[in-house]
C-alpha cells in the first residue's frame, strides 16, 4: 500500500510550524522582559520605600547655579546650614555657574529624584531666563518641582543727588519732560535689575535708556560717580551708599516699606499704585521625587526659615522670610513667569 505526499502542502506545514515555535519564542521572551521590568520596577519600588522612611541617610546636594558669594549663595548657606542641623545629614552648597544660571539649574534638574539634590532657584534663573532664551538646555516647568520659597527680596530706585527729582512723581516728571535722556544702570541685559527697571518705565509711561554693566557693583560705582542718573538695585548693594547720602533713595519695589529703610516709601505709596516687584529665592528638586520627600525638605526648610537666627540674617540681608507649601511656591513661580515674560516678549529681548 502506498500513500502519496503533497510536497506543496508539506512545505507549507512545516514553514507554518516553524513560524509558529518562532512566534512562541518570541511571546516567551516579551513575557519574560515584562516579569523582569516588572520585578524592576518593585525593587525600586522597595528602593524607594526604604529610601523615604530612612532619608536621609548621607549628605543632600543643594546646587547653587552662580558663584559664590551673591545673592543665591547666601540664600543657600542660610538654610543649608540650618537644614543641615535638623536633618542629621549635611547639606553641601555646590557652586555651578554659567548661562545665567542654565547650566547649575540643568544639572539639578538631570539629577537623580531620589532628595538628594535640591536646587536654588530665584527669579532670574526660574521666572525670566524661560523667555529669554530660545534654548535653556531643559524645562523647568518639566523637570523640576518645587519644595518650597527661602524669601522675596525688594528692590530700591536710587538715584545719584545731584539727580534733580526728589521723589517718584518728580522723577516721572522729569523723565517724561526729558524722554530718552534718563540712562539707568543695570546688572546686563535681562537681569531682575534691568527687568524691573523697564516694568517701572512702562507703567509710569517714562522712556529711559538702559546702560548694562556685568554685574551690579560695575553699575552701583558709575551712579555713584554720576556718570548714570538712576538705577533699581537689591537693597543690600546700595544700602551703605544710602544710609551716607552718597545714593538718594526715591522708592522700594516691595509692597510694604522695607525694615532696613523704613523712611523710604514703597512705588505704591509713592504714587503708582499696585506696583511692586521682588525677586524671590526658593528650593526645588528633580521632577519625579517622590512626594514624601518633597513634604519633608518643605517641613525643614519651613523649620529653618522659623529660626530666629535665621530670619534676622534674611532680614539683614534685606530680604523677608517667605515660608509656604509646595504649591504656593509653585504658583508664586506661575505668576512671576507670567509677569516677567510678558516684559521679556515686551522688551523683544532673546538669547540664543
Amino acid at each position: 500500500m502506498t500513500c502519496k505526499i503533497d510536497i506543496k502542502l508539506a512545505v507549507e506545514a512545516a514553514y507554518v510550524w516553524e513560524v509558529t515555535v518562532r512566534t512562541i519564542k518570541i511571546i516567551r521572551g516579551m513575557v519574560r522582559l515584562a516579569a523582569a521590568g516588572l520585578s524592576a520596577h518593585l525593587a525600586v519600588s522597595a528602593a524607594h520605600a526604604q529610601d523615604t522612611g530612612n532619608f536621609p541617610n548621607r549628605p543632600i546636594t543643594l546646587v547653587v547655579p552662580f558663584a559664590p558669594g551673591g545673592g543665591n549663595d547666601i540664600m543657600a548657606r542660610l538654610v543649608g546650614e540650618r537644614m543641615s542641623r535638623s536633618l542629621g545629614q549635611q547639606v553641601v552648597v555646590e557652586n555651578k555657574p554659567g548661562a545665567g544660571g542654565n547650566i547649575g539649574s540643568r544639572q539639578a534638574a538631570r539629577s537623580a529624584p531620589d532628595g538628594y539634590t535640591m536646587l536654588l532657584a530665584f527669579t532670574g534663573t526660574i521666572a525670566i531666563n524661560p523667555a529669554l532664551y530660545a534654548n535653556m538646555g531643559y524645562e523647568p516647568n518639566k523637570e523640576l518641582t518645587p519644595i518650597g520659597s527661602i524669601s522675596t527680596s525688594p528692590s530700591v530706585l536710587v538715584v545719584h543727588p545731584s539727580f534733580p527729582a526728589q521723589n517718584l512723581k518728580e522723577l516721572i516728571a522729569y523723565a517724561k519732560a526729558h524722554p530718552g535722556e534718563v540712562n539707568y544702570a543695570s546688572s546686563g541685559v535681562g537681569t531682575v535689575v534691568h527687568m524691573a527697571t523697564e516694568m517701572l518705565a512702562d507703567v509710569a509711561g517714562m522712556e529711559v535708556k538702559q546702560v548694562p554693566y556685568r554685574g551690579t557693583g560695575p553699575a552701583v560705582a558709575d551712579v555713584i560717580g554720576g556718570h548714570v542718573k538712576m538705577m533699581m538695585p537689591p537693597i543690600p548693594a546700595v544700602i551703605g551708599y544710602v544710609r551716607s547720602g552718597t545714593l538718594r533713595a526715591i522708592a522700594v519695589t516691595s509692597k510694604t516699606r522695607s525694615p532696613l529703610l523704613p523712611e523710604v516709601p514703597t512705588i505704591d505709596e509713592a504714587g503708582l499704585k499696585g506696583f511692586s516687584s521682588d525677586q524671590r529665592y526658593g528650593l526645588l528638586a528633580p521632577a519625579a521625587t517622590p512626594r514624601p520627600l518633597i513634604e519633608r525638605l518643605n517641613k525643614e526648610l519651613r523649620a529653618a526659615l522659623a529660626d530666629e537666627t535665621i530670619q534676622k540674617r534674611i532680614l539683614e540681608d534685606g530680604a523677608t522670610p517667605a515660608p509656604d507649601s509646595p504649591e504656593d511656591y509653585g504658583a508664586a513661580i506661575a505668576n512671576d513667569q507670567k509677569t516677567w515674560g510678558g516684559i521679556v516678549k515686551k522688551l523683544g529681548l532673546r538669547v540664543d
